[in-house]
């Protein structure tokens, strides 16, 4: 019994040493860490966080988890991890907004964005071009046709005036020379409604929401904005392939610290956080979310995100789209 007793305790001191070796002391902080999401629970940006946090947990022993702080797009969460103690308690986990846009979009903010210290970007989900099931056009360039044939008729759905749909709709249009007609709406789920019930023409919303009503055939989509072809739509061209090379926006999911967070501190939790993101279970989960994991270092992160806000923010301001 004493031999079985030692054994186990043996085997379960090597499993926490090989999970911890080479973090710093700080790495098993004394209070319960924070993922902030900052938009309400149940969406992809609330779901993907909280398969990482139940993956590191035993990293946490005084625990570790999700917490949703939604309002102002995004804002409001982003303000409270912006001003929270550095200590590698509170990190912020989240969509665009707060991270590379909202600077470009609100004329004021309680935070800077540019000050955040980035871990890893855990996740990206392509947007895709929604049409009603019943819109005449049946392909993208039939679609490019039939807008340019009638300007300011078609109507597109976005989350919000300076959502990521909105400001993707307005990528198009630029790269285009098209023009349509905004109908923005209080998130994704009543735009989705409306698509589908035929009250507005497209969507360009992220896959995730979109992926069950276009397999079900209630919308169709006919393009993806990212680089490659989506493993869920193989049969759906990109937008690129359509010769609309600058057509990419995805919807990536990013992990940042609050400003003057430590490089101890980042690169021990960018250690925890892509080591989870490289378990096969993880990425199983992640693509059945539509997502693709990421995991890219904190230097990889801090240039995407450079130039994700140059790119939106050349957007905005061509558009000339505000948010008071």
């Amino acid at each position: 019994m004493q031999a079985s007793i030692t054994r186990r305790s043996v085997l379960a001191l090597s499993a926490l040493a090989a999970a911890t070796r080479g973090l710093p002391a700080w790495a098993q902080p004394k209070s319960t860490v924070k993922l902030v999401v900052p938009f309400p629970a149940g969406g992809t940006a609330d779901i993907l966080p909280r398969i990482l946090a139940e993956k590191v947990h035993g990293a946490y022993p005084a625990g570790i988890i999700v917490e949703n702080r939604a309002g102002a797009g995004g804002n409001i969460g982003a303000e409270y991890v912006a001003h929270s103690d550095p200590d590698g308690t509170t990190f912020l986990v989240s969509p665009p907004g707060p991270i590379v846009i909202n600077q470009n979009l609100y004329k004021k903010l309680a935070f800077d964005p540019s000050k955040w210290e980035p871990i890893t970007v855990i996740a990206t989900v392509p947007n895709v071009l929604d049409v009603r099931k019943d819109f005449p056009a049946k392909n993208l360039a039939e679609f490019i046709a039939y807008v340019k044939a009638h300007p300011g008729k078609v109507t597109y759905a976005s989350q919000g005036n300076g959502s990521t749909s909105h400001l993707t709709a307005h990528l198009f249009m630029q790269l285009t020379g098209t023009e349509m007609l905004h109908v923005p709406y209080k998130g994704t789920a009543p735009a989705l409604v409306d698509i589908v019930g035929g009250q507005v023409d497209v969507f360009f919303d992220n896959l995730s929401s979109s992926f069950g009503y276009d397999k079900g055939g209630k919308l169709r989509i006919l393009a993806v904005a990212d680089e490659k072809r989506s493993p869920l739509l193989p049969n759906v061209p990109t937008f690129v392939e359509s010769k609309l090379p600058g057509m990419v926006a995805v919807t990536f999911f990013t992990m940042v610290a609050p400003p003057g967070t430590s490089g101890d501190i980042i690169e021990a939790t960018y250690k925890n956080f892509s080591g989870a993101l490289a378990q096969a279970d993880t990425r199983k989960k992640f693509a059945e979310q539509g997502a693709t994991p990421a995991g890219w270092s904190p230097q990889q992160t801090a240039k995407f995100l450079q130039e994700e806000t140059a790119k939106w923010g050349k957007v905005i301001k061509t558009a000339n789209v505000t948010v008071e």
